[in-house]
């Protein structure tokens, strides 16, 4: 699913808004959960894409630990709606999205028979977001708060958290590079979903550019276009 129509929004507007965002009475929601949230819906329709071509065994999201973010009954509410409702109960800030979306992806990565799909991806988004603000953020709400905002009870968040943690072998750190990163990738989210032709086209022939210079260059390694393979 691409980005909204209604979302009039540019990269270099998602910059601004993640590096200097005002925290006011009548602040409104960050762009980037409206950007994250169209990333996240076009995963779960390739992802549902997938799992129809797929045999019953392998359509069910990998098994093991993983299964823990399972859900009984899918919850009755968008991502859009989930994440802004996060925001406005908790108003944590649009770095913390940043971050959720490295772990998810860092998640994925470790756990390849994990599969986002709508009966888990609430479940991980509250699970994420909350341990991306207690990294990000000076000051947080309980686990208990979370759970509330989420949705669930304190004592099934606080196994998500736990085993979040272990099965991403407690590697949190996101340094300043990795962030700037996927700022980047959510900029061409974007581009891809909002119509900017042009911004997107300079992009394409930036990445034509650096391609091209790293070729050149074999010891110029680039594993920092690997990420987000899952989120794509």
């Amino acid at each position: 699913m691409a980005v909204s129509n209604s979302l009039t929004i540019s990269p270099r507007k998602l910059r601004s808004d993640l590096y200097s965002y005002s925290y006011q009475d009548n602040s409104k929601t960050p762009l980037v959960i409206s950007v994250l949230s169209s990333l996240i819906d076009r995963t779960l329709t390739r992802n549902q894409r997938i799992s129809r071509r797929a045999s019953p065994l392998s359509s069910s999201g990998g098994g093991g630990k993983t299964q823990i973010f399972d859900c009984r009954e899918i919850p009755d509410m968008t991502i859009q709606s989930y994440l802004e409702r996060i925001f406005k109960y908790t108003k944590a800030g649009p770095s913390v999205y940043v971050v959720a979306y490295v772990y998810i992806d860092r998640f994925c990565q470790t756990n390849p028979g994990f599969r986002i799909s709508l009966t888990n991806v609430h479940r991980l988004l509250i699970t994420t977001i909350m341990i991306a603000s207690k990294y990000v953020e000076d000051l947080n709400y309980r686990n208990s708060y979370f759970a509330k905002v989420g949705g669930l009870e304190t004592e099934d968040l606080n196994k998500l958290e736990l085993e979040f943690l272990f099965l991403m072998g407690f590697k949190l750190h996101v340094n300043v590079s990795v962030f700037e990163s996927y700022c980047c990738h959510l900029e061409r989210e974007v581009s891809f979903g909002g119509g900017y032709q042009i911004e997107k086209a300079l992009r394409c022939a930036e990445e034509i550019k650096s391609r091209q210079m790293i070729v050149q260059d074999p010891k110029h390694h680039h594993h920092h276009h690997q990420f987000a393979r899952i989120l794509l």
